[in-house]
Protein backbone atom coordinates (compact mmCIF):
# COMPACT_ATOMS: atom_id res chain seq x y z
CA UNK A 1 0.00 0.00 0.00
CA UNK A 2 1.58 3.25 -1.02
CA UNK A 3 0.74 6.17 0.72
CA UNK A 4 1.54 9.90 -1.14
CA UNK A 5 1.09 12.94 0.81
CA UNK A 6 -1.46 15.10 -0.55
CA UNK A 7 -0.20 18.69 -0.38
CA UNK A 8 -3.09 20.87 2.58
CA UNK A 9 -4.34 24.22 1.24
CA UNK A 10 -5.75 26.59 2.97
CA UNK A 11 -8.60 29.23 1.85
CA UNK A 12 -6.97 32.92 0.81
CA UNK A 13 -8.52 34.20 4.00
CA UNK A 14 -7.07 31.84 5.99
CA UNK A 15 -3.95 32.46 4.42
CA UNK A 16 -3.81 36.04 4.55
CA UNK A 17 -4.95 36.66 8.10
CA UNK A 18 -1.64 33.59 8.91
CA UNK A 19 0.26 36.75 6.91
CA UNK A 20 -1.53 39.34 8.74
CA UNK A 21 -2.42 40.97 5.27
CA UNK A 22 -6.08 42.76 4.57
CA UNK A 23 -7.36 40.05 1.96
CA UNK A 24 -9.28 42.45 0.01
CA UNK A 25 -6.18 44.54 -0.42
CA UNK A 26 -4.38 41.22 -1.92
CA UNK A 27 -3.95 40.10 -5.74
CA UNK A 28 -6.98 38.96 -7.42
CA UNK A 29 -5.31 35.61 -8.23
CA UNK A 30 -4.63 35.33 -4.06
CA UNK A 31 -8.16 35.98 -3.15
CA UNK A 32 -9.40 33.19 -5.58
CA UNK A 33 -7.01 30.99 -5.47
CA UNK A 34 -6.40 27.99 -2.87
CA UNK A 35 -2.86 28.46 -0.66
CA UNK A 36 -0.36 25.37 -0.02
CA UNK A 37 1.12 24.99 3.07
CA UNK A 38 4.66 25.03 1.06
CA UNK A 39 3.26 28.18 -0.76
CA UNK A 40 2.44 30.22 2.25
CA UNK A 41 5.93 28.91 3.62
CA UNK A 42 7.68 30.48 0.42
CA UNK A 43 5.42 33.49 0.55
CA UNK A 44 6.57 33.76 4.34
CA UNK A 45 10.55 33.04 3.69
CA UNK A 46 10.30 35.10 0.45
CA UNK A 47 7.34 37.95 0.33
CA UNK A 48 6.72 39.13 -3.11
CA UNK A 49 6.92 42.92 -3.61
CA UNK A 50 2.41 42.94 -2.99
CA UNK A 51 3.20 41.49 0.04
CA UNK A 52 6.08 43.47 0.72
CA UNK A 53 4.13 46.32 -0.06
CA UNK A 54 0.33 45.55 1.82
CA UNK A 55 3.12 44.60 5.27
CA UNK A 56 4.58 47.99 4.99
CA UNK A 57 1.78 50.73 4.16
CA UNK A 58 -1.28 48.64 4.43
CA UNK A 59 -4.56 48.57 4.59
CA UNK A 60 -4.09 46.44 7.19
CA UNK A 61 -6.67 43.91 9.45
CA UNK A 62 -8.09 45.00 12.52
CA UNK A 63 -5.39 42.95 14.24
CA UNK A 64 -2.62 44.41 12.91
CA UNK A 65 -4.52 47.55 13.44
CA UNK A 66 -5.40 47.10 17.51
CA UNK A 67 -1.38 46.27 17.89
CA UNK A 68 -0.23 48.64 16.45
CA UNK A 69 -2.19 50.89 17.95
CA UNK A 70 -1.82 49.18 21.56
CA UNK A 71 -4.97 48.58 21.88
CA UNK A 72 -7.26 45.34 21.60
CA UNK A 73 -9.31 44.36 18.97
CA UNK A 74 -12.74 45.34 21.21
CA UNK A 75 -10.87 48.15 21.95
CA UNK A 76 -10.75 49.28 18.28
CA UNK A 77 -14.50 48.72 17.78
CA UNK A 78 -15.47 50.89 20.79
CA UNK A 79 -13.62 53.63 19.30
CA UNK A 80 -15.08 53.72 16.36
CA UNK A 81 -12.79 51.99 14.47
CA UNK A 82 -13.92 48.90 12.25
CA UNK A 83 -12.49 48.81 8.98
CA UNK A 84 -8.74 48.33 7.90
CA UNK A 85 -6.59 51.13 8.44
CA UNK A 86 -3.08 52.00 6.48
CA UNK A 87 0.30 52.74 8.17
CA UNK A 88 -0.12 56.83 7.39
CA UNK A 89 -4.08 56.48 8.84
CA UNK A 90 -2.90 54.44 11.77
CA UNK A 91 0.38 56.89 12.26
CA UNK A 92 -2.02 60.13 12.17
CA UNK A 93 -4.68 58.66 15.04
CA UNK A 94 -0.75 58.02 17.31
CA UNK A 95 -0.45 61.87 16.52
CA UNK A 96 -3.95 62.97 17.20
CA UNK A 97 -3.99 60.89 20.66
CA UNK A 98 -8.04 60.91 20.70
CA UNK A 99 -9.80 60.30 24.46
CA UNK A 100 -11.01 57.00 23.25
CA UNK A 101 -7.11 55.71 21.97
CA UNK A 102 -5.84 57.11 25.32
CA UNK A 103 -8.40 55.44 27.38
CA UNK A 104 -8.21 51.98 25.55
CA UNK A 105 -4.13 51.58 25.95
CA UNK A 106 -4.64 52.35 29.26
CA UNK A 107 -6.88 49.37 29.84
CA UNK A 108 -5.00 47.21 27.65
CA UNK A 109 -1.85 48.30 30.06
CA UNK A 110 -3.73 47.45 32.77
CA UNK A 111 -5.07 43.71 31.17
CA UNK A 112 -1.35 42.90 30.39
CA UNK A 113 -0.42 44.21 34.09
CA UNK A 114 -2.89 41.85 35.39
CA UNK A 115 -2.21 39.10 32.78
CA UNK A 116 1.78 39.26 34.41
CA UNK A 117 0.77 39.42 38.25
CA UNK A 118 -1.37 36.25 37.28
CA UNK A 119 1.37 34.18 35.75
CA UNK A 120 4.14 35.29 38.31
CA UNK A 121 1.68 33.82 41.24
CA UNK A 122 0.51 30.80 39.15
CA UNK A 123 4.72 30.09 38.74
CA UNK A 124 5.21 30.84 42.95
CA UNK A 125 2.43 28.40 43.14
CA UNK A 126 3.87 25.40 41.23
CA UNK A 127 7.37 26.52 42.68
CA UNK A 128 5.86 25.37 46.02
CA UNK A 129 4.16 22.39 44.63
CA UNK A 130 7.40 20.66 43.22
CA UNK A 131 9.53 21.79 46.85
CA UNK A 132 9.43 18.31 49.15
CA UNK A 133 7.18 18.48 51.95
CA UNK A 134 8.48 17.08 55.59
Amino acid sequence: MKSHQTAQTMKAATAAKKLGVYLPATPAEFQQGAVSRAELNQLQADPPEWLRELRRNGPHPRPVVAAKLGVSIAGLARGGITEALTTDEIEALKQEQPEWLEKERATQAEVRKEAARLKARDAERAEQDDEPHS
